[in-house]
């Protein structure tokens, strides 16, 4: 079965707006009426903004009303703004404004709510790239519509994306602060796991800063490119090539591989013995 999309316009759920008397269906609810959605994506709320959000609301009220669906019990459940009705509780509000929605599936709903993360909450980069990798894989997005939706470049998406290949180990150093992004960007380029580890370890000690790494890395690609050629097998038309001409010029030749250019070698001790070469090469053309 197909996944379910929402096809309104999402910047219209989640765009700030001052002005409360015009948003269409606009109530006001106790805050006891008001529960949270236990199956919503985001599960830890930093304290210390809340409490910055709580008193932004005790000086200015509730800016952006709370997007709700109604319960059978008569209660209310978060769809989106979940951080706001935290805040409002520690600031003491009585009643919030909110924007009663009844007309979304489940699907639809868990979708607002994460994206809703995705927007406001100041998310690690692993837990961002599983918000997006979640939209992608579990209700159909493509990373244009997602770009367009949070209002991100597209190589913004593919970027975070791809920080879920990486070991776990260096995952999770990411997610506890302790590496960026700009630390992974440039370990992605180190191929071995066990390396690339290795030096994310060296890097959350403060070891190793984004240029030591992509140094680093550099210098393993060569490596890489190094082993690649010296695995690459050779043309026996090269050797025998080289046979025949050491065996007419009476001294030692090699034909060299290069990248784009291959070089052939003819070694020589004296003046003489060029000369000699020369000849042999100009009676032979």
């Amino acid at each position: 079965m197909a996944k379910k999309r929402i096809k309104s316009d999402y910047s219209s759920i989640f765009d700030d707006n001052s002005m409360l008397d015009e948003a269409e269906n606009l109530s006001t609810l106790r805050v006891t009426e008001i529960e949270p959605n236990k199956n919503q994506p985001r599960k830890n709320f930093d304290k210390e903004a809340l409490e910055q959000l709580a008193s932004s609301i005790r000086e200015n009220g509730v800016l952006q009303p709370l997007l709700v669906r109604p319960l059978s019990t008569g209660n209310y459940q978060i769809i989106a703004g979940e951080r706001r009705w935290r805040a409002s509780k520690i600031a003491g509000l009585s009643e919030i404004p909110v924007v009663i929605r009844d007309d979304l599936s489940e699907e639809q709903v868990m979708q607002i709510a994460l994206i809703e993360n995705l927007q406001r909450e100041n998310l690690n980069p692993i837990e961002e790239a599983l918000g997006y990798k979640e939209l992608i894989d579990n209700y159909n997005m493509t990373q244009d519509e997602l770009a367009k939706t949070l209002g991100k470049a597209r190589s913004s998406i593919a970027n975070s994306l791809g920080l879920l290949t990486l070991p776990k180990t260096v995952k999770d150093l990411l997610s506890d602060g302790e590496l960026s992004a700009g630390h992974c960007k440039a370990l992605k380029s180190i191929k071995d796991p066990a390396l690339m580890t290795e030096i994310a370890l060296r890097a959350a000690d403060g070891e190793l800063s984004v240029r030591s790494i992509e140094a680093i890395a550099k210098r393993e690609a060569k490596k890489d490119e190094e082993k690649t050629s010296e695995m690459k097998p050779r043309l026996a038309y090269y050797t025998e090539v080289e046979l025949s001409l050491a065996e007419m010029l009476g001294t030692k030749v090699k034909i060299a591989e290069g990248k784009k250019t291959n070089t052939l070698q003819i070694s020589f001790d004296s003046k003489e013995q060029l000369e000699g070469i020369m000849k042999e090469l100009i009676k032979n053309n």
